[in-house]
């Protein structure tokens, strides 16, 4: 598991990155009823802000990623790519329950955590940093859900709202592939080999059959070593030497959870409630966040525009087609 917080920050953020934590003294009280103590939030911040504080950026990361998206989206997010810190003033936070630095499980016993938990946290950020108005809010898959959470309980909050390859409400098709991770890690000898097994199930929706017949397929007549079974050990193994087993239990749950519906009046109600104009993003080729999902964020959103990706790469296309999406951003900002 990693533990690397930083319990300093300094009151007004002006440095050019950063990494920072946050406390919170008093208890968040979750949805399930529970309440976790003693919050910590990880963050980084890349840029500066402005004196009328009207360039923020929020970026919201998936499932297993950090509060560094330089790290995981280059080609979108750093100093030479669209989101640059010369015009914007950069947030990302570790979801609560991950294990970058936010408070995390450590065993079984964690409360369960939701969606809009993680996004009651990220209000505490905000509030703390005093910001009133965020110009753009930016997220895939798990953080697309966040966005939309987010951006459905306060309407007015984001100018610019730019889900990717995500959905207003976890499918059964979604709750079944968690599940099955979820199994695998429980029911391990130890958690960190259920979670390489976890990993190895996940890839199959975080890519398609197309994916693997070209990335993977083996050109001689061999009977057994294949090259789409070692990249399976491969990504499984990666992960657990670097993730927590029960960070990645518990988050499946929290998006399984979602649900931008709930004491809203159902999904459409939710959605029509958004005020921020909305650039809706998905993929032809995702299997896990099928595409008919973003389409239904932007028949409900009012302000909203809708582009579909080309990508060999599934669901991973988010992460991968950042030339794509950056043309598209490009001008649709200006």
């Amino acid at each position: 598991m990693n533990k690397h917080l930083k319990k300093s920050m300094p009151t007004l953020i002006q440095h050019i990155s950063e990494k920072h934590g946050f406390e919170v003294k008093e208890p968040l009280i979750l949805e399930c009823g529970k309440s976790l103590r003693d919050l910590r939030i990880q963050f980084n911040t890349y840029g500066r802000l402005n004196n009328e504080k009207s360039n923020v950026v929020w970026v919201f990361h998936a499932l297993t990623a950090n509060s560094n998206p330089l790290e995981w989206w280059p080609g979108l997010i750093g100093e030479d790519d669209l989101i640059n810190p010369n015009d914007y003033f950069i947030i990302c936070a570790n979801m609560l329950g991950s294990c970058y630095g936010s408070t995390e499980p450590e065993n079984f016993e964690f409360p369960l955590i939701t969606v809009r938990d993680m996004v009651n946290a990220h209000k505490l950020l905000k509030e703390h940093l005093g910001l009133n108005k965020i110009s753009i809010g930016i997220g895939g898959s798990m953080g697309g859900q966040q966005l939309l959470e987010w951006a459905t309980q306060e309407p007015e909050l984001f100018e610019t709202i730019i889900p990717l390859a995500t959905n207003a409400k976890h499918s059964p098709w979604g709750i079944a592939f968690n599940e099955t991770q979820r199994i695998a890690i429980k029911h391990a000898s130890n958690p960190d080999e259920g979670l390489e097994v976890a990993r190895a199930i996940a890839m199959l929706s975080y890519r398609n059959q197309e994916t693997y017949e070209a990335t993977q397929k083996d050109v001689d007549d061999r009977i057994n070593d294949f090259s789409a079974s070692s990249y399976q050990r491969y990504q499984g193994q990666k992960l657990s030497n670097r993730f927590s087993p029960f960070s990645y239990y518990y988050l499946s749950k929290a998006m399984d959870s979602h649900n931008v519906g709930i004491n809203k009046n159902g999904l459409v109600n939710a959605l029509n409630r958004i005020k921020s104009r909305a650039i809706v993003i998905g993929i032809e080729s995702d299997i896990l966040f099928p595409i008919h999902e973003q389409k239904f964020i932007f028949d409900h959103i009012p302000d909203s525009i809708f582009y579909p990706l080309q990508s060999l790469y599934g669901h991973d296309g988010f992460l991968i087609e950042t030339e794509q999406i950056s043309s598209i951003l490009k001008k649709e900002l200006q």
